[in-house]
């Protein structure tokens, strides 16, 4: 790894390079490495999670030593540089028509994929469901037993290549239609209600104590979080903003396998 480490770090910068074959080779095996599982473009580690960015760089100089060609699935015909994964069988993969995933991305065993979109460079662990219409962005990392509910937008980065990628953590809940975007993590056993939209300045406010707090691209483990809005003043007058509120703790009743409804149906939350 430290030699395909040292071939994509010297094409990045000097990137006629990409025209050798060596180079292209390397860049190659690291997409089939990402696509195997065997690297991911983000790790967790003692102190939290840490970014490879050179794997990114990876990613980013597979797109133009590819060439376009036809793609072509029973009646259906797509054009495009990255092939699609194949193999799901002998994965254990679940993937009900239309999913698709790409080449380069991750999918572990007994993940079920509803009609839905895994990008390159995802990471989507065992027992996770990607629902239908949901999508997990280029180089998203996705837990394990993770629900992505319907219609979920999960960001993709890939540059700038100093930018953390969306993690959502083990045992996560995403309600349907839900963002979450720029680098945002959601912690282990959280519960996202429908339609809460997460980014890097969304303001995410604690209600849950006798004053809120407030924090930034970051929901806590096991926090149960609702949309919201607060006000803010413009030149043009006063507004509500959107924003997201916890207004509490997931509890054991609620635990891992029931529904997003009676964890929000907890806190006294009509869903």
């Amino acid at each position: 790894m430290e030699l395909l480490k040292e071939i994509i770090e010297k094409a990045w910068i000097q990137r006629e390079l990409l025209q050798e074959s060596y180079t292209q080779e390397a860049v190659r095996e690291v997409v089939a490495a990402l696509d195997t599982g065997e690297l991911r473009v983000a790790e967790p580690v003692a102190t939290g999670w840490q970014v490879n960015e050179w794997i990114k760089k990876a990613v980013v100089m597979y797109f133009p030593i590819q060439e376009m060609e036809t793609i072509e699935v029973g009646p259906f015909e797509f054009y495009d540089k990255i092939p699609l994964k194949t193999g799901y069988a002998q994965k254990g993969v679940r993937v009900v028509p239309h999913a698709i995933a790409r080449h380069g991305s991750y999918v572990a065993k007994g993940v079920i994929m509803m009609p839905s979109y895994v990008n390159i460079g995802a990471y989507v662990d065992s027992g996770s469901m990607v629902d239908t219409w949901a999508t997990v962005g280029s180089c998203a990392q996705i837990g394990k037993d993770v629900h992505l509910s319907g219609g979920v937008g999960i960001g993709g980065v890939l540059e700038p290549l100093q930018a953390a990628p969306v993690i959502i953590e083990d045992n996560a809940f995403i309600g349907s239609r839900c963002i979450v975007v720029e680098g945002v993590r959601v912690g282990k056993e959280a519960v996202l209600g429908a339609n809460v939209v997460l980014t890097a300045s969304t303001k995410i406010i604690d209600v849950t104590g006798n004053q809120p707090k407030e924090i930034k691209g970051y929901i806590p483990a096991r926090s149960v979080v609702i949309p919201g809005s607060y006000t803010k003043s413009f030149p043009a007058g006063d507004f509500q903003v959107p924003c997201a509120l916890i207004i509490g703790e997931r509890k054991e009743s609620t635990d891992k396998k029931t529904s997003l409804n009676d964890a929000l149906r907890t806190h006294n939350v009509a869903v």
